[in-house]
């Protein structure tokens, strides 16, 4: 089934479908044309399955189906059809970005608790069924039952199809980075170039004065604007991976659980009677659930060097520092600076990846003591504040800052390359990965790990 519609200001001015298969379905597509033409872009996305077998005095359990394709049709065309939308501005209308997790939703709760109209937002960003879609956030499955949770809570709901720009942005940057030897954040790479900058602006053809989302993470001001700050929750702070978003994105921006810790959130779930409230936690990133990092640069890594799908680099040495062959690996892209584990190499202390030669093929592996380094390369590097006020930095997700100093004390910014002197020798940083920079618990810039260049992807 394909539903068609077009958007002219805040209404569906028309709308249209076709359908091969039973009559049911033919049904159900006209059902939809008879909802949602001449009809609000909002009361439109309100439409689902139920309405639309409502509308058909009530489908039998076999004849279901037909209402389910029919609402996935419809929100297709909705989220295409939404970038001619124009809404007059709401004062009380926030766009609130829902994954179908517990997060999100407690997000959109509290919004509404607030007194705020609340227009719920999913963006699908990668779809393969070689994927576990079930434990991606954002599958086409994940948009269905965002979809569905919105419903439930009354809300209307888009869709975004950022398919194709995700794959540009972000997946491409993530085979350039590790057939060149580096190890990226594509999570930090989507939400500074993909995820907000889409959502903002469908806010803004909406007339929501701000986009909220789950994220935990405070946004707080100095003399010059809005900065990331840590959330109440360490453990679960993600101010690392909003380190790319430009403060003019934080002055739309708002993080309902910034105060708030895990516990908590699943608690006012569970008393709000969302169904989600116990809802395990997605570990992968979306276009790795159910296949891992290795199984995806298999069908994927060739394309990184030679254009071509499938295949990681053939069988490489790993040499000790002195360069003698002390073992083999299956491809250097499997691996990362500060690896221990799957080197498969007897010696009679620890080693660890000191070093990957991409050109060569080659892993350099010695003890722990050698990843130890007080500089640090920064390459691409954003300052939303000037260079001497970087007195900290997080190298990786999960650790805390380290002491240092912005070389050179670059002025705020853009700079293609930059160096770190940290204060105390800490273990090498993996190229590739994001250097979150900050001014005490500020976030005042970023950059990412490794100096060097990278070729664009054939």
């Amino acid at each position: 089934m394909r539903v068609a519609v077009r958007v002219a200001g805040d209404r569906i001015a028309e709308a249209g479908y076709e359908a091969r298969g039973c009559g049911a379905a033919q049904a159900a597509g006209s059902a939809v044309v008879e909802l949602v033409e001449g009809a609000p872009l909002l009361t439109a996305a309100r439409v689902g399955a139920d309405e639309i077998s409502t509308a058909l005095g009530g489908l039998t359990p076999g004849k279901r189906h037909a209402a389910t394709l029919a609402a996935d049709a419809l929100h297709r065309a909705l989220g295409a059809a939404s970038v001619d939308a124009r809404l007059d501005e709401g004062p009380r209308r926030t766009l609130v970005a829902m994954s179908g997790g517990v997060d999100s939703a407690v997000a959109a709760q509290l919004v509404r608790a607030d007194g705020d109209e609340v227009v719920a937002v999913t963006l699908e960003l990668w779809s393969d069924p070689a994927n576990d879609g079930e434990r991606s956030c954002c599958s086409p499955q994940a948009v269905t039952g965002a979809r569905a949770l919105a419903h439930a809570m009354g809300l209307p709901h888009l869709t975004l199809d950022l398919r194709e720009r995700f794959r540009r942005e972000v997946v491409d940057d993530f085979l350039r980075e590790h057939a060149a030897g580096g190890t990226p954040n594509p999570c930090v790479r989507c939400n500074g170039f993909v995820r907000f900058d889409e959502m903002l602006a469908l806010a803004r053809r909406l007339g929501a004065r701000r986009l909220a989302t789950g994220h935990y993470a405070h946004i707080v001001r100095d003399a010059e604007g809005p900065l990331l700050a840590p959330a109440a929750d360490a453990g679960k702070d993600q101010t690392y991976m909003l380190a790319r978003l430009e403060p003019a994105a934080l002055e739309r921006l708002h993080f309902p659980l910034a105060a708030r810790t895990k516990l908590e959130v699943r608690a006012a779930a569970r008393e709000a009677g969302l169904p989600v409230a116990d809802r395990a936690e997605s570990q992968d990133l979306c276009f790795l659930a159910g296949v891992g990092k290795r199984g995806f640069l298999l069908r994927h890594g060739e394309r990184a060097r030679t254009g071509a799908a499938g295949g990681l680099r053939p069988r490489g040495e790993i040499v000790s520092v002195s360069g003698a062959v002390v073992g083999h690996h299956e491809g250097q892209e499997g691996y990362t600076v500060g690896q221990r584990r799957g080197l498969r190499v007897a010696a009679p202390e620890p080693l660890y990846v000191l070093a990957k030669d991409a050109e060569a093929n080659r892993l350099t592996v010695g003890p722990r003591e050698a990843l130890a380094s007080s500089t640090v390369a920064l390459r691409d590097a954003v300052l939303h504040r000037d260079g001497a006020r970087v007195d900290r930095v997080k190298l990786r997700y999960r650790s805390a800052p380290v002491p240092c100093r912005l070389d050179g004390a670059p002025l705020r910014g853009s700079h293609a390359r930059a160096s770190l002197t940290l204060a105390q020798p800490t273990d090498a940083a993996a190229p590739g990965q994001t250097a979150c920079l900050m001014a005490g618990d500020r976030v005042v810039g970023c950059a990412t790990i490794g100096g060097d260049d990278r070729a664009p992807l054939s």
